[in-house]
């Protein structure tokens, strides 16, 4: 008869800091919930609401783009994001970001 591992305990992961781009949109409040349960540091800002000069002096981890606006032209700095960034910096997008 085998006797049953017993799980030890780990350090803890470093906490992630993401930047979650809010394009107005209420699924955004459901992410960070999400985001926060599994022990991320979150920023939100809304997507006309900062620069790209913010977001590179923030050095997030990672960045999320919510759902949001009808068309990309409605995203604020969404897309300036995605295309400057999004090379360097790995980017999650729910709708809009696909």
């Amino acid at each position: 008869m085998t006797t049953p591992s017993v799980p030890t305990a780990h350090s803890p992961q470093p906490t992630a800091r993401l930047l979650l781009i809010d394009n107005y949109d209420s699924f955004t409040f459901n992410l960070v919930q999400y985001f926060g349960a599994l022990g991320a540091e979150l920023t939100v800002w809304r997507n006309d609401a900062f620069s790209l000069d913010d977001v590179r002096a923030l050095n997030p981890d990672a960045i999320v783009v919510s759902p949001g606006p009808c068309t990309p032209a409605e995203a604020g700095q969404s897309v300036a994001v995605i295309r400057e960034l999004g090379a360097s910096v790995p980017v999650l997008g729910v709708c809009l970001g696909h």
